[in-house]
């Protein structure tokens, strides 16, 4: 961690009935979806900035569904630590969650070392490889979306990526070129 740009944070409190269970669910997989981290025992803490507000009115459509709702309040300091709370949790959350992309990375780029071992060299692999490779983008484009200070891990997470893509690159050149014919030599 090398800055902190200090946001001011915000205390989501979702209540939604227990039954039936699937709206409490939408409602903490939206919350996890969009970074919210739990402050305590059924309350969540988002940084107070629009990449994470745009998404409460779906989260209050969700609980509202479930015949609940849920209180947005601005967490306010009366100590030089209260805050502080908040920001590690949430710093901790973002730890996490890139050192499992960084994790997923790495079984990307076995599942492509044990293609070229066993010379499955063909089109349909490719695209199934070109579909995972997709997936980590999408994946590592939310968790840049959510990083609201300058990690470390963060940097490594990007450096996986590029490697992970240069090696699909050099994968799909074995493909094609065994299974297309080289029209230079026509």
């Amino acid at each position: 961690m090398t800055t902190d740009t200090s946001p001011s944070w915000l205390l989501l409190i979702p209540k939604v009935p227990a039954e039936p269970s699937r709206h409490r669910v939408a409602v903490w997989r939206e919350l996890r979806r969009i970074g919210a981290v739990p402050a305590a025992s059924g309350a969540w803490t988002v940084p107070d900035l629009p990449a994470f507000t745009e998404a409460l009115p779906t989260v209050r459509e969700l609980a509202q569904r479930g015949g609940g709702g849920v209180s947005v309040l601005k967490a306010a300091s009366h100590g030089d630590d209260d805050v502080a709370v908040l920001r590690d949790a949430f710093i901790a959350a973002r730890v996490d969650e890139w050192e499992e992309f960084i994790a997923d990375c790495g079984k990307f780029s076995d599942e492509i070392d044990r293609e070229i071992a066993k010379e499955k060299f063909t089109f349909g692999e490719l695209e199934e490889e070109e579909q995972s490779l997709d997936r980590l983008r999408r994946w590592h484009r939310d968790l840049r979306r959510r990083n609201i200070v300058e990690l470390d891990i963060a940097d490594a997470a990007n450096r996986r990526l590029d490697e992970v893509t240069e090696k699909l690159a050099g994968y799909a050149e074995q493909v094609f070129a065994r299974n297309v014919p080289d029209s230079s030599q026509d």
